[in-house]
Parts: C-alpha cells; structure tokens; sequence
C-alpha cells in the first residue's frame, strides 16, 4: 500500500477530529436535553379539571393582585394556613446532622451543637423530614426542584455554573403575581434564578468556598432588621458556610460544630420572633442537597442526597407519620398551605401531615388539587400511563364521602378510605413522573453514534497504517497485543454499573500487568540495556502499587482505609513533610534532566525553576490550609501562577533560538528544542499540581511524574506506540491515584479558588479541570519529552514527512484509544438508557468520558501545535543561515575576481 503524505495524514487527523466533536455534540444534546416542560402559569384553571376551563381563566395575569389572590382563596375553598413565609436554607446540611439515620438520633456531637432545634422536635412544635434529593446534588437543580416540583435535567449540573432565569411556573412567582413582598439574602443564585421579583436582596456568591465566616455574617447582619419589618411576606435566608466547612474539611471538620451551632441561634433568633410578633408564620429549614465523608456532593449516594426539610410552627402538635419525603413535595405543600396554584411541572405530592390542622373537606379538597395538578401533567406528557384509575377510584370515593357528609351520615372509615386512595394516587403518580425518561430523538443519537464511530474508524485506520509504515514485522508481541487486550476489557466492564463505579481497580490492575509483562520481556531480552530497563520498570511497578493504595476511591468501598485517610487522621506534620520531600523530588529529577544540556542558558533556567521550588514550598509551608484565602496567599498563588506560565512559555518560544547559538546540527537542534520544550510542560505542570492538589496528594504527583520519567527512559527497548500507550495508561490509571472517581462528589471545588481573590466561572472552571486531570494531562505533555528521546532519520529532508514522523504516534495513540473507549461507551449509554441507573451511574461517567475526550483532544493539539511550532522555526533559521552564508560566499568570490 502507498504511503500517506504528511497533508493527507494531516487533513484525515483534522477530519476524524472535527467529526468525533461534531458526533460527540449531536449526541450530548440528543441525550441529554434540558428537561422539557409545560409553557405558561398556573392560574384559575388549575383548581379545575380541564373540561370546566374557561375564556376568562387566559386574562388571569391582568388581575390586581388583591382580586387574584382573593380569586384563588374562592376557587380553593382551603383557607391559606399561614400569611408569611421565612425559607431557611442551609447549604449542604445533611437531615442526618438533625433527625439521626435508621431510627437511631443524631450522634452526640451534632444533638449538643443544635439544642434549640432539638428542644423543638421533641416538643413537637416542629415537624422534620428527610427530604431525598435527586442527583446530580448540587445547589441549582436542587432549588429548581423545592420551587418548581419538577425533577431537572442532567445537564443542569453544569448550568449550576452559570444560572440563567428560570422560565419555569414556580411558587416564587406565583407568590409574586398575588402581590406578595419577598427579600432574598444569601447565595446570588436565587437572584439570578428569579430577577426582578425581590423587594430587597444581598446577594452573595456561591462559589468561593474558602469563605465559611462572612459568606454567612453577611446574611445574618440584616437578620434582626429584616425579623423587626412587617412589610415582606416570603424572606428567604439562604446561608452557604456550613457546605464551604463540608468541602474545606469534611464532616469531621473542627469547624462543623460551631457552624451547626450558629445556624440553630438562627433558627431561635427566628423562632422566638415568631412567637413573640407574627404567629401567622411558618418557618421552613431545608438544604439543597448532604454531603459526603469528606464534604463533597454531586452524586446519588444516601449522604449526599439525605436533605433536610424542617417545617417550625406553633400549630403542630403531632409528630409526623412518615420522616421520608421526596425534595419536590415541598412545592405543592407550600403552594396548597398559602393558597396560590401548584405550579404547572410539579411531580411530588403534598405532605399530608402539616394539613392535618384543617377540616376533614379541606384536607380533601388539597388532595384533589394536587391529583388534578399531576394528571393534567401526565395527560401533556404522556399518552399512556397505568394510574388514572387510581385517580378516578379516589374522585368516586370523594364524591361519595361529600354526598354522604352533606347529609352527616359519612363515617370516619369512610374518610380515612378516601385520603388512602388519594395517597395512592399522590404516590404512583409522583413516581411515574419522577422516572418517565425524556423522550430521546433517536435519529440524532444514531447521527451522532455513526459520526463518532467513523471518526474511530478513521484514527485507527490512520494508526495501522502508520505502523505498518515505520515497522516491516506486523507480528504482534504479548506486550503489543496488550495495549489492545486492555481497551477490550475495559469496554467489556463497561455494561456492569459495579465496574462503572470501581473502574480504577481495571486501571490499576491492566496498567501493573502490562508492565509485568514488558518485565518479563526485558529479562528475556538480549538487549545491554536490560539491567537499566528492568530496575526502570521495577520503580514504575513499585509507584504503582503505592499509587495503587493512596486513594481507595470508588463508591462502595471508600470507607475502607487507605494511606490518604492513615495521613488526614495523623499529624498534619507528615503531610507537610511529604509535600517538602515532593517538592525535592521534583526539583531533583528536573536539575537531573537539564543537566544532559550543554548550554550556559541551562544554569539560568535551572535558577528560575529553583525559584518555582521555593515559592511552592514556602506556599505550602505558610499558606495552603485555612489561611490560603488570605491576600498574601492569593497573591503567591498568582505569583507562582504568572512564573510558571511566563518560564514554560519562554522556554517552549524560544527553544529554537536558544538551540541555535550552540548547536548547528539540524537533528539535534530538532531534540533539544523538544527537549527543553518537554521539561518545561512536565515540570511546570507539576509544580502547578503541588500548588493546586489537596496536600495529601503531594506524593501522588511525583511518583507519577517518576513513573512517567522512567517509561520515557526505557522506551527505547520498545516499539514507539508501544511507549505512548503506556505513558497514557500510567496517565489514566493516575486520574484514579489522586481520589477521582466516576462521581461528580469527588471534583475538588475548593482547589478550583487558589489565588483567586473574586468569583469566576471561567477561572475557577479551568482550574477545576486542571486539577480534575491533573494526571491524564501529565502523560500528554509529556509526549513532547518522549519525542525529543527519539532518533530522527536525519535524511528527511522534507518539513512535511518529518513532522509525520516525528507526530504520528505521540498523537493518533491517544486519539485512537480515547476514541475507541468514547464510542463503545456511548453504544453502551444508549442501550442502558432504561437502566434503574442510567441518571445515577452511567452518565455521571459519561460526563467524564466527555471531559476525558476534551483533555485528550487539548493534550493532542498542545502536543502537535509545539513540535510543529519547533521545527518549523528550526527549518526557517537553517534556511537563513544558509542563505546568509552563500551570500558572504558571493561576496568573497566578487572580491578575489
């Protein structure tokens, strides 16, 4: 077969790109669309079935406000239970801090931090409920759910980023259009979901979780204020401290307890006012989502979805029946106790026990509205469904309780018959429309699939070729085969939702048998390398196994013990001391790799890395911890930030003009470009990482940089795409090393604000992908360090060819692999699209099958972008140089004739 020109092999790498991007959107976007719901309001109609809808129930939203509240109250016929509303959210606080977990209290330390609230409990002037959260569990989704009653969209945890208005019916709105007064302190996210609509407001934000004080003094100094004031009817308080404690420290966190303990001041502050001034107004405590062990959320584990939902009023006088509800049965609960409509999307159902104070008829009469409410909804988005019987068996008992309660001979088995039937209904329904899946456009999905499976197809025929190429023997080794036997058992785990959520124990273990394998190969060897190549591979198998157990990771196994939690429960001392032995580790290895230069230029780039060193060490040492929010600390960090990108650019720039004043030599001008280029990646992004990883993470970060360092060492030994899978699966396999996992609990929001002094989605975004991929990012950088290791043919003359060389593997490695793992999971995400946890398991590792994708296409370009960058240049002043010297040639020639 003929071999490919550089521009076609460009031009097909181009084209596989740019359709696996545009397959990869179609698909994200069909799978994934954001949730749709019903146009409009609720108004007059809602407490109407469909058929007694009228002409005039369209104009509502042209009524005074006085008249349209009155309006509703007569439509109702249920009295409004309370005329003001105080919504208390405190962020991230798990039910279990409040109510205990499986009929057992609360531990000890959480009782004796919120006395006040207990005292309520136990005497029953406050009922509490675990309000189960739906994943993913963070801020926004979550207050869509308690205001709308619907179940969001997946992708939502990624708008919670950049909240827009929210278009949605909802109770804010419908308190809004009856003219109520709302003041809104604590997190912007409320403003921004609702603007316009507060009377008075102090917003702050949500995302600087380094702040655990003022983020919440800022809302309690207008508390007093605003508690004196009669002229609001909703105050909504929504304090964040308790969630930045939870991220910053964990559970156990020493700051916990006090904060449990300022927010039950508040709740007395609240309560006491209540009872002295306004007896008419019920407080509600929930928060958005839990946490945890170690104060992360975002996935569907029981402590990060066990929300608390507090209802504290002087009317109850019972303990609730059920301590379980769902978070969108606040919505209709709050909708029925104040008299506006439930909001057209709701799916939950309304908690039967804060109505127990009413009547006999208007507790029915609540459960009618909210039966009408969902079957209206099912009826818009469904055309089948297996309940309405049950809703037509509940409205007959109904009527025949009236009819028999007109005339006093109902009994009160009668009633108790009817509010079952109700619940029943209430319940199914909910759950129906709770797990009905978004109806999917499979022509787009299959457009997306066939687009990204041609991309894969493209890249691994690119690949083959390639080899093919540069290698007469296609015979395949053990440890060549491998590389392949690896991906296939990966995407074979794939179906299992097990291996899903404990995929790094695959990585660990395919990643320590593949460089047994090489091992066993290089004893075999006749190479004279083989004594340096073993010990080589022993050190990559020995930092495996360490690697192996600094983090257990996963889902169901974390509690287990590992070397990360053996060093949090110890002194801080000792991760202090591997933070400093990291930090000497990578000083050395880096001095290590320049001195191979012969150049003057390399003492003072071996100075300015000395410099990166110690400003990282003395970051460590005095600022990372509770104090890095401090301005001295934000100002190191961008320090550090601005030296590390201004000597990683300088070195990669101007590589080819430093080469050129000591060597002459095109190839090896060509390597040491690279060279210098490939340390300045590796070793700045480490430093980056021992400035941005939580402190534990420390060692994880040089022994993959040793890992690393050492497979590009003895790559020699092998075939080149042999090499580059095995530094991306060290980088895979390294992801897990630091504690990621396939949850979206375990990405480090509080790192995403190192030396930044003010919120920024985009800043604290790419801070949080870079320690996110802190190790997948690693291993393709270092592929600029990998090819300058590598003999260039030095009778390619042609840019072209030698960028073909030098570029294939180091690129189509990773975009073959990458694409081949993204593809099969995507196949597999459509077929579970039924899957019990399709929303809980396989998209979350979705998500970061996608991210993955964007880190390998990023690597690649950053990659290819250098080594072409280089030897370009490098080609341009060979070209000078020769013209300049045929020029003084002539010129000499001119003078002896």
């Amino acid at each position: 077969m003929a071999s490919l020109t550089c521009t076609n092999f460009t031009l097909l790498t181009a084209a596989a790109i740019l359709l696996q991007i545009t397959g990869l959107s179609l698909f994200v976007f069909g799978f994934f669309p954001i949730k749709p719901a019903l146009s409009g309001v609720s108004g007059p109609e809602s407490f109407r079935p469909s058929s007694c809808d009228s002409i005039e129930d369209q104009n509502f939203t042209a009524l005074h406000p006085d008249h349209l509240k009155s309006l509703y109250q007569e439509l109702s016929e249920i009295p409004p239970s309370y005329d003001r509303l105080i919504l208390m959210v405190i962020d991230g606080l798990p039910a279990e801090f409040v109510l205990g977990r499986d009929d057992q209290p609360p531990s000890k330390i959480y009782k004796d931090a919120m006395p006040y609230t207990q005292s309520l409990l136990a005497n029953k002037m406050a009922l509490g409920y675990h309000a189960k959260a739906a994943p993913p569990t963070v801020t926004l989704p979550r207050l869509k759910a308690m205001t709308t009653g619907s179940i969001g969209g997946f992708l939502d945890v990624l708008f919670n980023f950049n909240t827009q208005a929210l278009l949605e019916d909802n109770i804010i709105g419908q308190f809004f259009r009856i003219g109520w007064k709302m003041v809104m302190l604590g997190d912007e996210t409320w403003l921004k979901l609702f603007p316009g609509l507060f009377t008075r407001h102090d917003g702050v934000s949500s995302f600087f979780v380094k702040d655990t004080v003022q983020v919440d003094n800022n809302v309690s100094r207008h508390l007093s204020y605003e508690l004196y004031k009669n002229d609001w009817n909703l105050l909504i308080l929504h304090y964040l401290g308790l969630d930045h404690v939870g991220h910053l420290g964990g559970r156990s966190s020493t700051l916990m307890g006090p904060k449990l303990k300022e927010m039950d001041e508040v709740i007395k502050l609240i309560h006491s006012s209540i009872i002295q001034n306004h007896k008419q107004t019920l407080l509600v405590v929930v928060s958005d989502h839990g946490m945890q062990e170690n104060g992360n959320h975002g996935g569907s584990s029981y402590e990060e979805t066990d929300s608390l939902a507090l209802f504290i009023s002087p009317k109850h006088s019972h303990v609730s029946v059920s301590p379980t509800i769902n978070q969108v049965d606040i919505a209709p609960t709050l909708s029925l106790l104040f008299g506006v409509p439930i909001p057209k999307n709701n799916a939950g159902y309304l908690i039967t026990d804060l109505f127990l104070p009413l009547q006999d008829h208007e507790l029915l009469r609540a459960m009618e509205l909210n039966s009408l409410q969902l079957l209206k909804l099912l009826e818009a988005q469904t055309t089948h469904f297996t309940c309405k019987s049950l809703y037509l068996d509940a409205i007959s008992l109904h009527k025949s309780w009236k009819m028999k309660n007109d005339l006093r001979s109902a009994s009160n088995d009668e009633f108790k018959n009817t509010v079952f039937a109700y619940n029943e209904f209430l319940k199914t329904a909910s759950q129906q429309l709770s797990h009905t899946a978004t109806d999917k456009p499979m022509g787009l999905l299959a457009v997306g699939v066939t687009t990204m499976l041609l991309s894969c197809i493209i890249f691994l025929f690119l690949l083959f070729k390639l080899i093919q190429e540069t290698y007469q023997n296609l015979k395949l080794q053990l440890s060549e085969a491998f590389i392949a036997i690896i991906i296939i058992i990966l995407v074979l785990s794939m179906g299992s939702s097990s291996l899903v959520e404990e995929e790094q124990y695959l990585w660990h273990f395919m990643t320590s048998s593949f460089f047994l394998i090489l091992l066993h190969k290089t004893f075999k060897s006749k190479s004279t390398n083989k004594i340096k190549t073993s010990i080589l591979i022993s050190i990559i198998i020995i930092s495996g196994r360490v690697l192996r157990g600094w983090h257990q990771g996963g889902v169901n196994w974390t509690h287990l013990p590992d070397i990360s939690k053996s060093l949090e429960n110890s002194s801080s001392f000792y991760i202090k001391l591997l933070q400093i032995l990291s930090v000497f580790v990578i000083l050395v290895l880096c001095f290590y790799t320049l001195s191979s230069l012969k150049s003057c230029v390399v003492i003072s780039i071996m100075g300015s890395y000395f410099c990166v060193g110690l400003l990282v060490l003395n970051y460590v040492m005095k600022y990372q911890g509770d104090g890095d929010n401090d301005n001295d600390g934000i100002l190191a960090a961008q320090m550090i930030y601005g030296l590390i990108v201004g000597l990683t650019s300088v070195m990669v720039v101007g590589s080819p003009w430093i080469v050129s004043f000591y060597l002459k030599d095109l190839v090896l001008k060509i390597k040491d470009c690279l060279y210098l280029s490939g340390i300045a990646y590796v070793f700045g992004w480490c430093f980056l990482q021992l400035l941005l990883q939580k402190p534990v993470n420390s060692m994880p970060i040089s022994l993959l940089l040793v890992q690393i360092l050492a497979t590009i060492c003895c790559g020699s030994d092998f075939k080149q795409w042999v090499e580059i899978g095995a530094i991306y699966y060290l980088g895979m396999a390294g992801h897990f090393s630091l504690g990621n996992t396939n949850t979206l609990a375990t990405i480090d929001v509080a790192g995403a604000f190192i030396g930044i002094s003010t919120h920024s989605t985009v800043l604290s975004g790419l801070i949080m992908f870079v320690i996110t991929y802190a190790s997948p990012m690693l291993s393709l950088l270092s592929m600029v360090l990998s090819i300058s290791m590598k003999d260039i043919n030095p009778k390619l003359k042609n840019m072209g060819q030698l960028l073909k060389t030098i570029l294939g593997f180091p690129c189509l490695v990773p975009l073959g692999l990458n694409s081949v793992l993204l593809v099969a999971y995507t196949i597999i995400l459509l077929l579970m699209r039924n899957h019990l946890f399709i929303w809980t398991v396989f998209s979350p590792k979705y998500i970061y099958v996608v991210v993955t994708t964007v880190c390998v296409l990023v690597g690649v370009l950053i990659v290819a972008s250098t080594v072409t960058y280089i030897v370009s240049v490098v080609f341009l002043l060979r070209h000078r140089y020769y013209k300049h010297s045929a020029s003084l040639l002539y010129g000499r020639r001119e003078d002896d004739s």
